[in-house]
């Protein structure tokens, strides 16, 4: 009792803290290329948890609907598959009829425009250092960068289907290096944890932790 007298300020630091990061702000280190080339492995990114609604810490109980997710968003989410917190980026939008050809997306019998922006690297084991083909995808308002992997075997052709109602078709922006919505179906509203913002630190992985400055601050809206 002594103990907890003497700490209860740090305690009650704790569980402010704790409660800010599970209902308000959060961040997430992204682990792997599924986000390439917009998010980097070893970088850290800022999620506004309220960005679409206010939840009851550490629930999936939503108090009250704050916004509604747009198409092109960053998003944090509880796989529904296992539960496994991912990032990928939606795709699709309640009602949205979706589908993709040849990695070309359509929504509601519109193509996506691409362009092409050049090429990247990237080492995907056992096939070693492969070219990267870097694209702008434009889907109505919404553009942002794509990255195709055209050596590696790939869902490049799913659909047409429709998301149903409170549920979002998430993909990767590396489209061919991406478990999203084509291995685990739609995400229902409830399993969204926030949107990503901004990039609050970045480390290369590979080389050392060596500081990224260049990304740091770098926001993600519609990238």
């Amino acid at each position: 009792m002594t103990w907890l007298r003497a700490n209860k300020g740090f305690l009650a630091f704790l569980l402010l803290f704790g409660i800010f990061r599970t209902a308000v702000a959060d961040w997430n280190p992204i682990p792997s290329a599924s986000m390439r080339p917009n998010l980097l492995e070893g970088d850290v990114v800022f999620v506004n948890r309220l960005a679409y609604d206010a939840k009851i810490p550490l629930t999936n109980i939503s108090l009250a609907r704050l916004g509604e997710p747009q198409r092109g968003d960053i998003v944090t989410f509880s796989s529904p598959k296992d539960g496994t917190r991912l990032i990928k980026r939606i795709a699709a939008l309640p009602g949205d009829t979706v589908e993709m050809r040849g990695e070309r997306l359509l929504i509601n019998g519109e193509q996506a425009d691409y362009t092409v922006l050049g090429n990247g690297m990237e080492t995907v084991p056992p096939l070693g250092d492969l070219t990267a083909l870097h694209l702008t995808e434009r889907s109505g308002a919404t553009s942002y960068r794509i990255q195709v992997l055209p050596q590696v075997r790939a869902m490049r052709d799913f659909g047409p289907v429709t998301i149903p109602a409170d549920r979002f078709l998430m993909l990767g922006d590396n489209r061919d290096n991406s478990g999203d919505s084509r291995v685990f179906g739609t995400v229902p509203r409830e399993l969204l944890i926030g949107r990503a913002e901004r990039i609050l630190v970045s480390a290369d992985i590979l080389d050392h932790w060596t500081p990224r400055v260049e990304r740091i601050g770098m926001s993600l809206r519609q990238q």
